[in-house]
């Protein structure tokens, strides 16, 4: 690295990978104070200070034929970038996430002498392992969410170092639910059950029904529940209405709320969601969880012969936890009935919530490490050893 200020390049392509991002500029800032911040990102790098060459929104495409359809322009957009990095004179490239673009453009710097880091392993302590490899031809540095991630990569001759997860960082150790309650307007008194079918459209096509199901059966039970259902954009939401609109007479009135996905996690005695990101917050929310998840059959069929899966669970407080702290019920067993059981489970048992609460928080407190300045250390090591 040079004796001036340090040129630091990054690409973020998602929402959160944006947020993740700011975080990290705001904390390399307070380290290098006359650091200069370019490349792609959204409105949140841009508020953190970083000059944006292109907004994040040329990265966001979704579903394998509008990959298609976009793909010589990202090729493009790919080639024209990682030149841009090298003619800026960058000292290091960061890519947060997404893959698919990233890590193309730290492979090609890399080879031509630029430190390179990648911010947010794939999942590779779930599947296909040999990515591990991959990631070490790209990235100089992976900066990992989870604590189980650096051991892989080691296994592979890769640098790897866990920084925390940002979210156990936001989330407080003891939620405020009573706030929560207040913000959605809820009694503090009346069992409240949230409904996390998932953020895109197909999940909620695939799990919303049953998980009403499921619903109206813990209803029928304790007609006192009221069931939350954020949305996570305006086409979920009309997606769900669509949904609530089949069952209109049928005694069950779910409120469906714009966002708030955290509030009404925290404000509810159980969660019943898919899996996912969902999973890790409702833990770090404290709140009991049912899994429920369905596949494709034939993606299911293919994971099943290969042993795509490497791990026993497929949620996150489970996989941390290394043991099953939460029912996970799956393709055949995500039956109404069974879900309703489970949620009913967690209603009707404090000693089990009261059980869980402990653990869930020990799992919080390992991945609450400052991560924004954790992964700002283990950049400016990286551009120490650059000198």
């Amino acid at each position: 690295m040079s004796p001036r200020a340090p040129r630091i390049a990054l690409c973020a392509g998602e929402a959160s990978g944006d947020i993740l991002a700011a975080g990290l500029i705001s904390a390399l800032r307070e380290r290098f104070p006359d650091a200069a911040f370019a490349g792609i990102g959204g409105a949140h790098m841009r508020a953190a200070g970083m000059t944006t060459w292109q907004d994040a929104d040329a990265l966001s495409v979704m579903g394998l034929a509008e990959v298609l359809a976009h793909l010589p322009r990202l090729l493009r957009l790919r080639k024209q970038f990682r030149q841009q990095v090298l003619d800026w004179q960058a000292d290091i490239f960061i890519g947060i996430d997404a893959p698919d673009f990233n890590l193309g453009v730290e492979k090609w710097l890399k080879q031509r002498g630029l430190p390179t880091v990648h911010y947010v392993s794939p999942s590779v302590w779930a599947w296909r392992e040999s990515r591990a490899a991959k990631m070490g031809e790209s990235a100089d540095r992976v900066l990992c969410l989870f604590p189980m991630e650096p051991p892989i990569y080691a296994r592979h001759g890769v640098d790897a170092v866990f920084v925390g997860h940002p979210m156990a960082d936001e989330i407080p150790l003891h939620p405020d639910r009573a706030a929560a309650r207040s913000q959605l307007g809820v009694a503090a008194d009346i069992p409240i059950l949230a409904l996390l079918p998932g953020s895109r459209l197909g999940e909620i096509q695939r799990m919303l029904p049953v998980f009403l199901a499921a619903a109206g059966q813990v209803h029928a039970r304790k007609p006192a529940l009221e069931i939350l259902i954020p949305a996570a954009n305006p086409a979920c939401r009309q997606a769900i209405e669509a949904h609530l609109a089949d069952i209109a007479g049928a005694g069950l009135a779910p409120r469906v709320l714009d966002g708030k996905a955290r509030e009404a996690m925290i404000a509810s005695d159980c969660v019943l969601l898919a899996s996912g990101t969902a999973a890790l917050e409702a833990m770090l929310c404290k709140r009991p969880m049912v899994v429920g998840h369905r596949i494709a059959a034939l993606s299911y069929t293919l994971v099943k012969t290969f042993g795509l899966l490497k791990t026993r669970y497929v949620s996150l407080p489970n996989i941390l936890a290394g043991k099953p702290l939460v029912p996970e019920l799956l393709q055949a067993n995500c039956t109404a009935e069974n879900l309703a059981q489970a949620v009913l489970h967690w209603l009707d048992n404090p000693a089990a919530r009261a059980e869980l609460l402990p653990q869930f928080e020990g799992i919080h407190q390992s991945l609450a490490q400052g991560a924004a300045r954790s992964a700002a250390a283990a950049v400016a090591e990286l551009l120490a050893n650059a000198d």
